[in-house]
């Protein structure tokens, strides 16, 4: 999990912490507790977080279903756009919100990954059906299996299994 997936997820388990520590510290006759809520950068980032990883888990449901290449390529431009409007929240924030850089860093080189495997899926580089160089069996000089329309009968030596010579 990069560090920009995972800052939520620490800043939640930190507060997590920090609430149950002071609730065993101070007991059930301890101070009341005080009415907390998310930071304002959470509550603007999670939209956004969840935006991505609904997007993300449609990529996989399609390459789980093999949908076609087309439908990959709409699935990872949609995904592509999500994870941009993370990023830039990241950036736009990082002071404010007390973002780590090095969340910020990997999240953007996450992105480019990202925009270069849309551009490869888009364009039908490395999926099936793309032209091959030469197989096995034309590089040992093999024909291709014979089928009815490349082969003629009457002449072979299979023929004469039956006793008789064909005709010529």
């Amino acid at each position: 999990m990069t560090p920009a997936r995972a800052a939520p997820y620490v800043v939640a388990f930190a507060f997590a912490v920090a609430t149950g520590a002071s609730a065993q510290m101070f007991g059930p006759a301890g101070p009341p507790p005080a009415q907390q809520s998310a930071p304002p950068c959470m509550a603007q980032f999670m939209p956004l977080r969840q935006e991505a990883e609904k997007r993300a888990a449609a990529i996989k449901a399609g390459a789980e279903r093999k949908a076609a290449r087309e439908q990959l390529c709409t699935l990872f431009k949609s995904f592509s756009e999500a994870e941009a409007k993370v990023v830039n929240f990241l950036v736009a924030n990082q002071a404010n919100c007390a973002i780590p850089a090095k969340a910020v860093t990997e999240s953007s080189a996450n992105h480019r990954k990202t925009q270069l495997t849309t551009q490869k899926v888009c364009s039908g580089e490395g999926i099936e059906g793309r032209p091959r160089g030469t197989g096995l069996g034309e590089a040992l000089g093999v024909r291709a299996v014979p089928t009815p329309q490349t082969t003629k009968s009457g002449k072979g030596i299979f023929d004469t299994l039956s006793g008789t010579t064909p005709e010529e």
